[in-house]
């Protein structure tokens, strides 16, 4: 049976390395990287394209945005988020970002193994002492419109959204801003990475769930 190609990102130096040791010490697994913040996770996920990514929230970078550009671009990648983080919120924008599993710290390694192999099996897994709070926040739709406006947006992005929600096309906003229509597509990729979205419809759909009662704010 092929060994699971692992990789571990995490700004625990010691955690790090114990990670790394038990597991490179476990003839089911092959180590293939290792990385301590968010450009880590990105590089370690495009060069070694590992089967699982096993990766912290709490380091440098925007770990929820890391995620979304992981599974969007490596499909056969699957994202472990081991974290000390119980908040619902983070366990909820991790699995909408495209995480498979959130294990928290503090647990074994065995449990970690079954994480693994879960999400390798094409389930969702969650720390069982954890489980429910998530699940019954997953099927919360204010705890979910919640986790939604924890993104932050610039003025910029706020203007194209909004514009966005009143149907005008890249071209329609290009001129309303004053700015060409190159630099609306490059927002729009902003966006979609921000919003975790993969087209124009679905960062309207994001949109009107951080926020459906847009104000019409000045655009000039």
């Amino acid at each position: 049976m092929a060994c699971t190609r692992i990789a571990f990102v995490d700004d625990h130096p010691l955690l790090l390395t114990g990670l790394t040791t038990i597991f490179r010490d476990d003839k089911r697994f092959s180590v293939v990287g290792a990385g301590k913040c968010v450009s880590d996770a990105l590089e370690i996920a495009d060069r070694c394209k590992p089967d699982v990514l096993i990766m912290d929230l709490n380091m440098a970078g925007n770990a929820f945005e890391a995620i979304g550009k992981i599974s969007r671009k490596n499909e056969t990648t699957k994202i472990v988020v081991l974290t000390a983080s119980t908040g619902v919120d983070s366990a909820v924008r991790s699995l909408d970002a495209g995480a498979h599993g959130y294990v928290l710290k503090g647990g074994s390694a065995d449990e970690l193994v079954h994480a693994i192999r879960s999400v390798l099996d094409g389930q969702t897994y969650i720390s069982q002492e954890f489980a429910g709070k998530v699940i019954a926040a997953l099927r919360n739709e204010s705890v979910r419109k919640a986790a939604a406006q924890a993104i932050k947006l610039s003025i910029r992005e706020e203007q194209i959204v909004r514009l966005l929600l009143r149907g005008k096309t890249n071209k329609e906003i290009a001129n309303a801003l004053n700015i060409c229509e190159k630099t609306v597509k490059h927002y729009m990729t902003v966006l979609m990475q921000k919003l975790n979205a993969r087209n124009r419809l679905q960062v309207v759909i994001a949109a009107q769930k951080m926020n459906p009662e847009v104000e019409e704010r000045s655009i000039n």
